[in-house]
């Protein structure tokens, strides 16, 4: 079950409600009833369906307990007072199941964000729950790790009857599983429950390829590339020489890495990079999970410094730089938005970034009106939901409008029309000179902002180059609508549906 909504609809609601978290531990108060496996979650706290429920968090790290990769995975079962030997049967089973192994001593804290995304799932798979909830699971996974959780997930529901509920904004990734899907309006408005083809024809959110096949109105309606690979042959003889070939002009260097070298402790994380960066740029940091991509995001802002080689921001050391001085020249913002947040309201977090820039009063909350307009400005921010909290952090960075904007998964827990709003706005501060790097596995994302396409692996740089030129016909990075027209590598073809519509003349 595949649960759609807009940010902050209340998907994350839902999930709580199936394992007693609301209102046991959220408070309010609940209308109707909750029934999982004949228990009503009413009169049974989480802990009463801790058998039955297995409840995977969007931010992984919430939910961990102990020190260790290994430790982590037991521990749910000790909880349940399983023996040893299946203990250490499933223990095993589930490093594998993962990919795992090579980190199973490793502390948590040394972990990447897709790395813990993982071990998060893990435990909750080694209680062999019946009825497994996710929320946003994929939504730190590098695009072959998110395929490998996700046919993971679908063997269990295949081979040993597990019931998946799921909610994802990443719906490119995960639609094609699906077998039912729930559509949240978030306005009051009741839950619409069927089958993959017609919600998708009512849904307010959807993949790429399914805005593509309502652009040239393909029937079926295709759920997967495959699907539209099927129905894409004219298309592609419609756009055979419509592809754009503009290629964007770019500033003086602003951004200058020479054969720096980072580690933790004997583990190595960059191993003599060297990257410019031009005004005007849009880079999009690409790699698998643990590749160096956040490492070498903190050693540009100079919250770390190389071990080796040199970064240099319009000539000067970030990691020398203070207050004003560095967030108007260079801003992160982390994977973790928490560490950004420290108010109580919305409205005095806003206040707190408007002084801190040296902006207008008003400027924040102006720039998150316009990327969540559906946040009121009395809320806590612990109370908003991971994509709204995320939007939030967005703000306070953007509104200093730093020469050089540093993004490490910015579209996590972002809906679409989020996403294409925050798109809307990096590239008009590109536009006006400014250069922009983004550490993501959002490869659709990408395709939509990125001018140049810089791929790590094992702290090396292994690809760069202008985006088209670097995704199309890569199994990993290439987004949807080029997977569909594409039928050789290297072949010009339009990344996204937008860009289809105006090869085409249409409204997209």
């Amino acid at each position: 079950m595949l649960v759609v909504g807009r940010t902050g609809s209340g998907k994350s609601t839902f999930l709580r409600a199936i394992n007693g978290l609301v209102p046991h531990f959220t408070g309010g108060t609940l209308h109707g009833r909750v029934i999982v496996d004949g228990r009503d979650t009413a009169t049974h706290p989480p802990r009463d369906l801790a058998d039955v429920v297995g409840m995977v968090p969007q931010d992984p790290m919430s939910s961990f307990v102990t020190d260790t990769v290994e430790e982590e995975l037991a521990y749910s079962m000790e909880c349940l007072g399983i023996d040893p030997g299946t203990m250490r049967r499933r223990v095993e089973e589930t490093l594998d199941l993962l990919g795992l192994a090579d980190v199973r001593d490793r502390p948590l804290l040394s972990l990447s964000g897709g790395q813990r995304q993982r071990v998060a799932i893990g435990s909750v798979l080694t209680a062999h729950p019946r009825v497994l909830v996710l929320d946003e699971p994929t939504s730190a996974l590098d695009p072959g790790a998110a395929e490998e959780v996700l046919a993971t997930l679908q063997r269990l529901v295949h081979d040993l009857g597990v019931t998946v509920v799921m909610a994802e904004h990443r719906l490119e990734r995960v639609l094609e599983y699906a077998d039912r899907i729930i559509v949240i309006p978030g306005d009051g408005r009741s839950p619409i429950i069927g089958e993959p083809a017609p919600m998708m024809r009512l849904s307010p959110v959807a993949p790429p390829v399914v805005h593509l096949g309502r652009l040239v109105q393909w029937e079926p309606l295709p759920l997967s590339v495959r699907d539209a690979r099927r129905q894409a042959s004219s298309l592609r003889d419609r756009l055979s020489n419509l592809a754009d070939d503009h290629v964007p002009t770019t500033g003086t260097r602003v951004v200058s890495i020479d054969r720096t070298r980072a580690s933790y402790g004997p583990i190595p994380a960059l191993r003599g990079i060297t990257l410019d960066v031009s005004e005007g740029e849009v880079i999009a940091l690409m790699g698998r999970n643990g590749a160096g991509k956040s490492t070498l995001l903190s050693t540009l802002v100079g919250l770390r410094r190389p071990d080796a080689g040199t970064v240099r921001i319009a000539g000067l050391d970030p990691a020398t730089l203070r207050g004003p001085k560095l967030i108007g020249r260079i801003g992160l913002v982390p994977q973790d938005s928490a560490d950004l947040i420290s108010r109580d309201t919305v409205a005095a977090e806003c206040r707190d970034a408007d002084r801190d820039a040296g902006c207008v009063e008003g400027s924040t909350a102006a720039l998150l009106a316009e990327l969540a307009p559906e946040i009121d400005a009395q809320t806590h921010p612990r109370d908003l939901s991971e994509g709204q909290r995320l939007t939030l952090a967005l703000a306070i960075v953007l509104v200093a409008q730093p020469a050089v904007l540093l993004l490490d998964e910015p579209t996590r827990g972002l809906d679409y029309p989020t996403k294409a709003r925050l798109a809307g706005i990096l590239r008009d501060l590109a536009q006006r000179g400014h250069a922009v790097v983004i550490a993501t596995h959002d490869v659709e994302l990408a395709a939509d902002v990125a001018t140049r396409v810089v791929v790590l692996a094992d702290g090396e740089v292994v690809a760069d180059g202008p985006t088209p030129q670097v995704v199309v016909g890569s199994p990993l990075f290439a987004p949807q609508v080029a997977k569909v027209l594409a039928t050789r590598p290297g072949e010009r073809v339009p990344l996204t549906v937008p860009a289809v519509a105006a090869a085409l003349g249409v409204a997209g």
